[in-house]
C-alpha cells in the first residue's frame, strides 16, 4: 500500500514546472521525502503567494496551493494569537481614553502591564498568558463577529493552557494613568460554544487525561478553528490593506499597524529574552526552524507560528533582500505517529519542523 501511495503522490506532484509548491515537494531532500511518502497521514496543507510589484508599486500575487481544505479540521494552536493581536489594537482604536501603552490589570491581579508589552510577548516567544489577557479584553463573540464581518472564517472560543479555558464570562480590566483609574471594562457573558460541523473533528485513537488513557478519538468540535486560508488572508489584509474594501480592512491607525508588523519580526533577544533558551528561530519554523544559528540579515520574517496536539503551523511574510523577492507562505503539518493526544509524544523535532524548514528553503532561497 505504501508503494501505491508514493506512486499516487508522484503523479500529483509530477507536473511541477508551473507550481512552486510542487517543485519544492519534489526536491530530493530527505526532510521532504519523509513526509511526501505518507502525505495523507501528515495532513499537510500549504498556501503560497509571491508578491509581484509593478513599476507603479501596485501589488498582485502569484498564487499556489497544495491540499488546502477549509472543511478538514486541524488545530490552529498559537496561530490564533495573530488575529487576536490585530483585533485588540482595532478595539483600542475605538476608545479615546486608552491605547496600547495604557497600563491595566486584569480582575484582582496586582501586576500592571500594557497591550504593547503583551503583544510583544506573543510574537517574540508565543506567550500563552499574554494571549489570554487579550482574550479577556475581547471575548469570543466579539472576536468571531469582527473576523466574520471581514470575510474571515474562524471559531476562536477559548484561552490557552489554563483551567476553564472555555469559560464564557470574561474577567474585567482596569486601566490606569498615573495611578488613577481612567477606564474599566465589565465582564462579558458570551454565547455557548457551538460544535464545529467539519470533517475530521474527532481525531486519533485515544487521549490522555492526567495519567489515564481514554481509548476513543479526541473531540475537537469545541476547540479553536482557524483554517490556513483565513490565516493567509489575515496576513494579506494586514500588509496590503489598499487591496481591500473599507469593510474588509482592519481599522488600525498607521502607527498601530506598523507597530504590529514590527512585532511580527521581533526576535526573542530583541524583546529581552535569554538568547540561549530562546534562540532566533524559536518561533520561526519556515527556513530556519531546524537550526539554532542566527538568521542572516538579508532574510526578514514577519510571522506567527503554532504548535500543539502534534500540529505545527507557520503563517509568514518573508522578504529575501538578496533576490529582492517577497513571499507569503502558510503551512501546517500534523506529527502524531501513535495517534494519541496529550501524551507529549509528537515528532516535532524529527519530522515536522525539519519539513517546514526545508519547505521554506525550497520556496524562498534561490
Amino acid at each position: 500500500m505504501k508503494h501505491i501511495t508514493f506512486f499516487l503522490i508522484i503523479l500529483v506532484l509530477g507536473c511541477a514546472s508551473s507550481s512552486p509548491i510542487k517543485k519544492a515537494l519534489n526536491a530530493p531532500n530527505e526532510k521532504i521525502i519523509k513526509v511526501k511518502n505518507d502525505m495523507g497521514a501528515y495532513e499537510v496543507q500549504i498556501l503560497y503567494s509571491e508578491v509581484i510589484r509593478d513599476s507603479d508599486g501596485k501589488v498582485t500575487f502569484k498564487e499556489d496551493s497544495f491540499q488546502v481544505d477549509d472543511n478538514s479540521y486541524f488545530y490552529p494552536a498559537s496561530s490564533v494569537k495573530f488575529p487576536i493581536a490585530i483585533l485588540t489594537l482595532e478595539k483600542l482604536n475605538e476608545n479615546n481614553l486608552i491605547d496600547r501603552n495604557t497600563e491595566f490589570v486584569v480582575g484582582n491581579d496586582s501586576i500592571r502591564t500594557t497591550f504593547s508589552n503583551e503583544i510583544k510577548k506573543i510574537f517574540a516567544v508565543s506567550d500563552n498568558d499574554a494571549y489570554n489577557l487579550l482574550f479577556e479584553y475581547l471575548g469570543k463573540d466579539y472576536i468571531n463577529k469582527r473576523l466574520h464581518d471581514k470575510g474571515i472564517t474562524s471559531q476562536i472560543v477559548h484561552r490557552l493552557s489554563v483551567p476553564n479555558a472555555d469559560a464564557l464570562i470574561t474577567k474585567p480590566l482596569n486601566f490606569y494613568k498615573n495611578d488613577r483609574l481612567i477606564f474599566k471594562t465589565v465582564p462579558i457573558t458570551n454565547d455557548s460554544i457551538e460544535p464545529l460541523k467539519l470533517k475530521n473533528v474527532k481525531k486519533g485513537i485515544g487521549f490522555m487525561v492526567g495519567d489515564s488513557l481514554v481509548k476513543q478519538p479526541m473531540d475537537f468540535s469545541r476547540k479553536n478553528y482557524l483554517p490556513i486560508t483565513s490565516l493567509h488572508n489575515i496576513m494579506k489584509q494586514l500588509l496590503f490593506p489598499e487591496l481591500y474594501s473599507k469593510e474588509k480592512q482592519f481599522h488600525l491607525s498607521e502607527d498601530d499597524r506598523q507597530f504590529l508588523i514590527q512585532m511580527m519580526k521581533i526576535l526573542p533577544r530583541e524583546a529581552g529574552y535569554n538568547s540561549g533558551e530562546y534562540y532566533e528561530s524559536y518561533v520561526k519554523f519556515l527556513i530556519f526552524g531546524d537550526t539554532k544559528e542566527p538568521i542572516p540579515n538579508h532574510i526578514k520574517i514577519y510571522n506567527k507560528v503554532g504548535d500543539a496536539y502534534g500540529y505545527l503551523i507557520d503563517c509568514a511574510y518573508i522578504v529575501n533582500e538578496r533576490t529582492k523577492k517577497e513571499y507569503l507562505i502558510t503551512a501546517t503539518i500534523h506529527v502524531n505517529k501513535d495517534r494519541i493526544f496529550n501524551d507529549n509524544v509528537y515528532e516535532y523535532d524529527s519530522v515536522g519542523i525539519p519539513f517546514l524548514a526545508e519547505l521554506g528553503r525550497q520556496l524562498v532561497l534561490e
